[in-house]
């Protein structure tokens, strides 16, 4: 039986939930990219924070980080080479309440956490 996967801690949803090409290229399904994927790109491209630095935002290991930074950078590749809208959405995250040192955005919403399917 596999582990339960943690829920990774967000500073905040995107203020863009979807990227569409300007050029239609026929009907190609989109690429979803979920909240914690957002979050480490935001994190560590963004934020220029390490791996390590970014694990401590989210409260999981930097091993974690890796894994999602490098499916999160090869779903957004994937976007802009195949010309796929990107939504972002989903994934296994809870926001953080804003009374940590750690919020890297200082706009934190209290007291709000969830699981979110992709299809929500």
């Amino acid at each position: 039986m596999s582990r339960p996967r943690k829920c990774r801690r967000v500073c905040g949803l995107p203020q863009n939930e979807s990227f569409i090409p300007a050029a239609p290229h026929g009907h190609k399904e989109p690429v979803i990219l979920s909240i914690d994927e957002y979050e480490a790109i935001r994190l560590i491209d963004r934020q220029n924070l390490s791996q390590e630095e970014c694990g401590e935002y989210m409260q999981v290991a930097r091993t974690t980080v890796q894994q999602i930074y490098s499916e999160a950078r090869k779903k957004i590749a994937n976007a802009l080479v195949e010309g796929r809208a990107l939504h972002i959405r989903g994934g296994d995250y809870r926001l953080c309440e804003g009374n940590s040192n750690h919020c890297g955005r200082g706009v934190c919403r209290r007291h709000q956490h969830g699981r979110m399917s992709e299809k929500e």
